[in-house]
């Protein structure tokens, strides 16, 4: 049986918003990144866990401050007690940007293409990484975009970037929607680690949910991860996959087994139901009993296949907040 601490991060993930007063945030900053964007959310630390938590006023949880600790209380009841995180740029101790918040794509859990916002000059990554350093708490540089025109152009722009940001002379990842060529050409300019999404392995949920995205299939993503594992080795390539999009528990073990034998860590995403989206997508966020079991039955295929995920130096799987991490978390 895990322990206490992993079910209540389990619970925490679960849930994934807290009501906090003002005066507790005094001095910390928040998050505004990814799917989700537009929603602000902290990262709370206890037991050695992460967990990142979107403010909302109607959560069942509420934090509060009591004698230089933070306590998250759930039916007025102390449930955990720990710490807020400083967050550099979207996340702790990385520097996480999305380049575009713009897309071409139709994806029904993600409000980008419903907001299309701005697009980063270089000069202003170079600002936000460079303030990041200054802190001395920054370990690694992360990208991800949306597609603002192409998914060419978008690997364009990404390696401009890069190159700029080697000078750091810190870890890169980036997490991008593939192109035919898209790995090596990201390993030649810089980049450590790669992630591209399925966002499902039930084929029938990919076609409903992202529909939008013009012709682009769960084969092409699943060939071209299989390519990045060939350009950058395993432990060093993942993939969100989404839970609570009806999908059913043998469809996860199946896929998680699928894409572990190919060399790719899959991260299992509790889904979030943006207000924007919620009339157009069926999901359920899945209680926190099913990431548990989820996480679990991922940690002992991921020992079976011989990955050691604590080599990974960007991205979610260091970051921890939003998932329960094999390893790090189970």
């Amino acid at each position: 049986m895990p322990e206490s601490s992993v079910m209540l991060k389990a619970e925490l993930v679960a849930i994934g918003t807290v009501a906090v007063d003002e005066s507790v945030l005094s001095g910390i900053s928040v998050s505004t990144a990814g799917p989700g964007t537009g929603l602000k959310s902290i990262f709370f630390r206890f037991n050695g866990h992460r967990v990142r938590l979107e403010l909302s006023k109607d959560s069942p949880l509420t934090m509060v401050s009591a004698n230089g600790a933070v306590i998250i209380l759930k039916d007025g009841r102390e449930l955990v007690r720990g710490e807020l995180e400083q967050i550099l740029a979207h996340c702790p101790e990385q520097a996480y940007i999305t380049l575009s918040e713009r897309c071409v794509y139709d994806c029904k859990f993600c409000t980008v293409p419903i907001l299309q916002g701005d697009i980063k000059t270089l000069d202003e990554v170079l600002g936000i990484v460079e303030r990041a350093a200054k802190t001395g708490k920054l370990k690694a540089i992360a990208l991800t975009t949306g597609v603002a025109h192409s998914p060419e152009d978008e690997i364009d722009r990404v390696i401009e970037v890069v190159k700029a940001l080697t000078q750091f002379n810190l870890p890169i990842g980036v997490s991008v929607h593939p192109t035919y060529d898209s790995s090596q050409r990201l390993k030649d300019a810089g980049v450590d680690e790669v992630k591209y999404n399925v966002e499902t392995m039930d084929r029938t949920i990919f076609e409903r949910v992202c529909s939008g995205r013009k012709g682009i299939s769960l084969d092409f993503i699943l060939d071209s991860l299989r390519d990045a594992v060939r350009v950058f080795g395993k432990n060093h390539v993942s993939t969100n996959f989404i839970i609570g999009l009806g999908e059913t528990d043998e469809c996860v073990r199946t896929g998680v087994e699928y894409l572990a034998k190919m060399g790719v860590i899959p991260i299992l995403r509790p889904i979030t139901i943006p207000q924007l989206r919620k009339d157009e997508l069926e999901a359920t966020r899945p209680s926190g009993e099913r990431l548990l079991k989820l996480g679990m039955m991922t940690r002992e295929l991921l020992e079976k296949y011989g990955f050691n995920v604590e080599e990974a130096q960007t991205m979610c799987l260091p970051c921890t907040g939003c998932d329960l991490t094999p390893v790090r978390d189970i």
